[in-house]
């Protein structure tokens, strides 16, 4: 498994699970379950943060909120 935060540009990918923080929650309340498919849209000039479409919308993630999402290539 990866990070979030670690996948490429276009590359999709099914999230599997969430290193336990307070972020957890809030990564839920949006729309990140395991199970649903994730794509990476578009990176910041900088890097952070990611643009991300996730359950039919995009979203912003920076990348340390990223990093605690665990996801495998679809």
């Amino acid at each position: 498994m990866k990070r979030l935060s670690e996948i490429g540009i276009g590359i999709s990918v099914v999230i599997r699970q969430f290193e336990k923080d307070e972020i957890f929650l809030k990564l839920m309340e949006m729309g990140f379950v395991p199970g649903e498919v994730v794509t990476i849209e578009q990176v910041a000039p900088l890097g952070d943060p990611i643009s991300i479409s996730v359950a039919g919308y995009n979203l912003s993630l920076r990348l340390n909120e990223a990093a605690k999402v665990l996801v495998e290539e679809v």
